[in-house]
């Protein structure tokens, strides 16, 4: 079985992607909090679908799709999450509708959780490294085993 037909780390990979797209849009969301007319952007978090439909292939994690446009790229780069606009709220006599509070306190959030994906993918690998290089142990004193039995016979 090939690591990329895990769906947990496929699921994981997902998220960590998804946390890298965000951290673009919430870094240029700061880069222009005082560029005039300028609504700040977020991505919708992508939600697993059932574990019925997963995996779909190697390596991918199917997403749910609430809505028909709900994996379109976005309009600033080749993202495959769905981006939202957000306002209506603290808009600046500019027109701009950037809250830096707000913002640093989703990057340090976005930051968090992607770090929590990191590490529970690292343990998740070193864990089945683990249990591979104990399995192939065990394969090797078997083998040893057995042929301790054939040669006694």
């Amino acid at each position: 079985m090939s690591i990329t037909d895990i769906s947990l780390l496929s699921m994981l990979r997902t998220k960590m992607q998804w946390h890298q797209e965000r951290q673009k849009l919430l870094s240029e969301n700061v880069a222009n909090a005082d560029t005039p007319k300028y609504r700040p952007r977020d991505l919708v978090a992508p939600q697993v679908a059932n574990d019925k439909r997963i995996p779909t292939g190697p390596g991918s994690v199917d997403l749910v799709r609430t809505e028909p446009m709900h994996i379109a790229a976005s309009t600033t780069g080749s993202t495959r999450f769905q981006s939202s606009r957000m306002g209506g709220y603290d808009v600046r006599p500019t027109g701009n509708a950037v809250n830096l509070e707000d913002e640093m306190m989703k990057v340090v959030n976005n930051q968090m959780d992607y770090q929590m994906a990191t590490s529970i993918y690292s343990r998740s690998l070193g864990l089945l490294k683990r249990s591979e290089e104990h399995t192939s142990e065990l394969q090797s004193r078997l083998h040893l085993v057995c042929r301790l039995l054939l040669e006694k016979k």
